[in-house]
Parts: C-alpha cells; sequence; structure tokens
C-alpha cells in the first residue's frame, strides 16, 4: 500500500497496487460482503482476484450470486463458496444445482432486510425489529438453509424473536434480524478518490455502499481515481471512513461490463 501519513500518523492514501494485492490477505473460510445487483456494479476484477488467489471455504453476503460465468458466479462454479446469504437465486443455474443437491448452504433473505442488516452492522446496530417476514417461516423458522445430496433438509433456520409493538394502525407484530459484519467488503464505484470517498453511478449503486459499510476491511474497485478534494462532499456517497483499500482499474476493465438479460423493443415496422 502506498504510504501517505498525516500529521497525526494516519495512513490516507489508501490505494493498493493491484487487485491481487488488495485480496491478499482475504483467507479461507473468510466472510465477504459483495456489492451489485445482478450484474450491475458488481467488483467483477476483485472477485477475479480472488479466483486466481485460490481462497475457498467462503460466506458470501450479496443481492445473489451473479450469473453461471461472471461475477460471484465464476467462484461458485470453482466450489470456492461454502455458504450464501442472498435474497434471491436468480438465473444462476450452478447456484440451484449446488443448493438442492447439498453442496452449498444457502441463507435467503427478504431483500430489504438483507440491506438493512447489512447497513445496520456498519453502523454498530447489532439488530432491529420489522414487520417483514411475520408470520412465515422468515420468522418462525424451518426455512432449509442445506440439503443432502438426497433432497432431505439437514439445517434449517432458527425461530426468531418476535415482539408486538404499537403503531400508527394499532399494535403490530415484528420480528428480530441481527445484522450482517463481515470480514471483508467488495465493491465497485464509478469514481473514488485516493482518501477512499466513492461516487456510484445511477443503479450501480444499489448494494455496493451497504456492502462496504459492513465489511471490517473494505476494497473498493473505481473505475476512475481522482485526487483527494476533486470530489466534491456533496456528490460523495460513500465516506473513506468506510474504506480501507482502493484499487484503480484500467479503461479497459473499467469498460468490461455485462447486462444480465438485454430485452428490446423491435424496430419500428418489423414484427
Amino acid at each position: 500500500m502506498s504510504a501517505e501519513v498525516s500529521g497525526e500518523g494516519v495512513v490516507v492514501d489508501k490505494v493498493v497496487p493491484s487487485a491481487a494485492e488488495a485480496v491478499a490477505d482475504v483467507t479461507n473460510g473468510a466472510s465477504l460482503a459483495v456489492g451489485g445487483f445482478g450484474l450491475c456494479g458488481i467488483p467483477s476484477v476483485l472477485i477475479h482476484a480472488l479466483l486466481d488467489a485460490g481462497v475457498t471455504e467462503l460466506e458470501a453476503v450479496s443481492n445473489n450470486c451473479g450469473v453461471d460465468d461472471w461475477g460471484l458466479g465464476l467462484l461458485l462454479h470453482d466450489k470456492r463458496i461454502r455458504r450464501m446469504v442472498a435474497s434471491y437465486v436468480g438465473e444462476n443455474k450452478e447456484f440451484e444445482r449446488q443448493y438442492l443437491h447439498g453442496e452449498l448452504e444457502v441463507e435467503l433473505t427478504p431483500q430489504g432486510t438483507l440491506a438493512e442488516r447489512l447497513r445496520a452492522g456498519g453502523a454498530g446496530i447489532p439488530a432491529f425489529y420489522t414487520a417483514t417476514g411475520v408470520g412465515t417461516q422468515v420468522a418462525d423458522g424451518g426455512l432449509p438453509w442445506r440439503y443432502d445430496d438426497a433432497g432431505n433438509v439437514v439445517t434449517a433456520s432458527p425461530p426468531k424473536e418476535t415482539r408486538t409493538f404499537d403503531t400508527a394502525e394499532g399494535p403490530c407484530d415484528f420480528v428480530l434480524e441481527s445484522a450482517i459484519v463481515c470480514d471483508f467488503g467488495l465493491v465497485r464505484a464509478w469514481r473514488g478518490d485516493r482518501h477512499g470517498n466513492l461516487v456510484f453511478r445511477d443503479s450501480a449503486r444499489n448494494f455496493n455502499p451497504l456492502c462496504a459499510m459492513a465489511g471490517r476491511v473494505t476494497i473498493a474497485e473505481v473505475e476512475e481515481l481522482v485526487e483527494p478534494g476533486e470530489l466534491a462532499p456533496i456528490d460523495v456517497h460513500l465516506p473513506g471512513v468506510y474504506v480501507q483499500r482502493v484499487v484503480a482499474l484500467t479503461p479497459e476493465q473499467a469498460q468490461d461490463k455485462r447486462i444480465e438479460k438485454r430485452t428490446v423493443r423491435p424496430k419500428e415496422g418489423q414484427s
């Protein structure tokens, strides 16, 4: 890591030379909060670096697990992920196959709850109550987390604490959800400076700030690296206090993006 140091002895230049160096201390069994939604805004370069590093037995927390040949799907294909916390399976057939054949543990979580669990982890809030999931297996327990190879449930979600609170609509039941904190947060930003301040573009903002907050060590790959002071404070979506390492992408890496499912209208006059 570059070591520009402030007068208080605090490292302020967080740029590292390569993605490989940025993930060098990610060990087998580490937990990862990975930004992105589908294939939008995923830290694809950092994921490739983890693949090359050979780490395994990972626990990944992300909105989904990419697709079969991109994103977290690359780690999944090589059996590098032991456990997945996500809000949906998406269009990843290998994700579905591993889950149903007992090769992968999966904790499916309502999408808004997953987002708030990550945000709470970064904000230092250990748990919170939500109405989402009350009266279902989300609260009552019994959601299949792991199957065996014969399709039998061998691990199921435990029941969660519920309480009744007074609301504007009267007494309502709520379920207690725990915050998520991971060993590492991996995110992708449109622009970032050497202090780790980040700006996300359009829908790529999605889960990235939340996953950055939830990581004990957060690594950001940025499409455009700028100098401190070039980002107007009002434009910063995530302050650098949440980011420990920054990787500047090459123009080719920044442009290497995929669309999960392209849908277009026919040209005028075509059926």
